[in-house]
């Protein structure tokens, strides 16, 4: 099973992209890369994951739109829930320049039979697709008190917040279930860039590495251990829950 992870660029930016592969019970990263053109991050789809081959595609974007204007739920209860670590989302709705773009990706990925799992049976092989939002998933999965803030703000700071996620990463995935081998970061992100465009090429690719985990814990664990914000009619969020915390 594949685990695909996509920091969609919502305009014209680029968009990280990752794949896991689940072998002999561990994950691990066989592709990261960055790419600007939908046309060719769907070839890069379509060369990952064989037609038929099981996988679950995990895309931080909103490919659910059904509202004119406004806000959709999932993003209403990301503030709701979220908004004290300051991760509420973006509002989306279908009058907002990046809808279009963003809900044909969705449909792109329909094309090919990933089907749409804001509900799962956990482990159980398919193509699927889910809309997901680093920010709370990083908060619940490393146990923060507040979200990284390695998007906006100076240089200098947003390298620090980028070097914890990082470091986050390599620590402490190895130690949940699903296990995540990170070796290939070390060479990938043995220095972390300290220019504005070398560092949002990192960052892109490292929100990536978190959506593709976020594909991997909802397939293995479901409901269980995630929480859905939406459902498939008004759009929905999938991030993992803060175990322990019986905050949801």
């Amino acid at each position: 099973m594949k685990f695909i992870g996509i920091d969609l660029g919502w305009k014209s930016q680029p968009s990280g992209l990752c794949c896991l592969e689940l072998i002999a019970g561990k994950l691990q990263i066989i592709d990261l890369d960055r790419l600007e053109l939908i046309p060719d991050i769907l070839t890069w789809v379509d060369k990952t994951v064989e037609p038929q081959e099981p996988a679950i595609i995990a895309v931080d974007a909103p490919t659910l739109i059904p509202n004119a204007v406004g806000s959709r739920l999932p993003d209403k209860l990301t503030h709701k829930y979220f908004g004290k670590y300051h991760a509420g989302c973006y509002p989306a709705n279908q009058n907002l320049p990046f809808a279009e773009r963003t809900v044909n990706f969705g449909l792109e990925l329909e094309s090919r039979g990933f089907v749409h799992a804001p509900t799962i049976e956990p482990r159980r092989a398919g193509r699927y697709q889910i809309e997901v939002f680093p920010h709370p998933a990083i908060v619940n999965l490393f146990n923060l008190e507040r979200i990284l803030k390695y998007k906006k703000g100076r240089i200098s700071e947003r390298r620090l917040e980028l070097i914890k996620l990082y470091n986050y990463i390599i620590d402490i995935l190895p130690t949940r279930e699903p296990s995540l081998i990170p070796v290939p970061l070390g060479g990938s992100f043995s220095q972390i860039p300290t220019t504005g465009a070398a560092l949002k090429a990192a960052e892109d690719k490292l929100d990536s590495v978190i959506c593709a985990y976020v594909a991997a814990y909802w397939w293995y664990w479901g409901e269980k251990h995630n929480l859905v914000l939406g459902d498939r009619t008004t759009g929905y969020i999938v991030i993992p829950t803060n175990v322990g915390s019986g905050e949801y």
